[in-house]
């Protein structure tokens, strides 16, 4: 018996959030971005902190998902690095992933900057609110257009209310 085939994923749209997911493990890194993906956002990875500083000199990101343990650099002391130096990326917002579940270690990464706290084991769906929770809240207000007019002489007709 043949199996089904895999639905093809929906085409995200130009303007769905981009998030950097950060994490030394390849395994997790695949999973969240697929997990992610299926929920509207677009997914970039990086395996480490000279990875992620690489990409986001080519790339811009709403959010970055963020482990602390990871090889060479880690989590707490490039986010500290990210907001003291003066770059496009030092206010993104940072969601700190990690196995380290002790006060002190929350306590060290919100002083590092990061926006929110989320321990290993977690909840995927708990994930992704969080992320949409952290992107309500620093998201830049929206520019209205300045309204469309005509003016013909004295008269000054407004296009979007259809007066004159």
């Amino acid at each position: 018996m043949n199996a089904a085939p895999l639905a093809e994923p929906l085409p995200l749209p130009d303007d769905a959030p981009h998030l950097l997911l950060v994490d030394d493990d390849k395994r997790i890194r695949t999973l969240l971005a697929r997990y992610l993906g299926d929920r509207g956002f677009r997914v970039s990875s990086a395996a480490d902190a000279q990875e992620a500083r690489s990409m986001m000199h080519n790339m811009a990101f709403d959010l970055m998902v963020l482990d602390v343990m990871m090889p060479g650099e880690n989590g707490l002391d490039f986010a500290a690095r990210l907001r003291k130096e003066p770059s496009p990326c030092q206010h993104i917002p940072i969601l700190m992933l990690t196995a380290r579940t002790e006060t002190a270690d929350r306590v060290k990464g919100l002083e590092a900057g990061v926006d929110d706290y989320l321990p290993k084991p977690f909840d995927p769906h708990e994930l992704a609110l969080r992320i949409r929770s952290i992107l309500r809240r620093t998201a830049r207000p929206v520019a209205m257009p300045p309204p469309v007019i005509a003016r013909f002489g004295v008269f000054v007709f407004d296009l979007e209310r259809g007066e004159l």
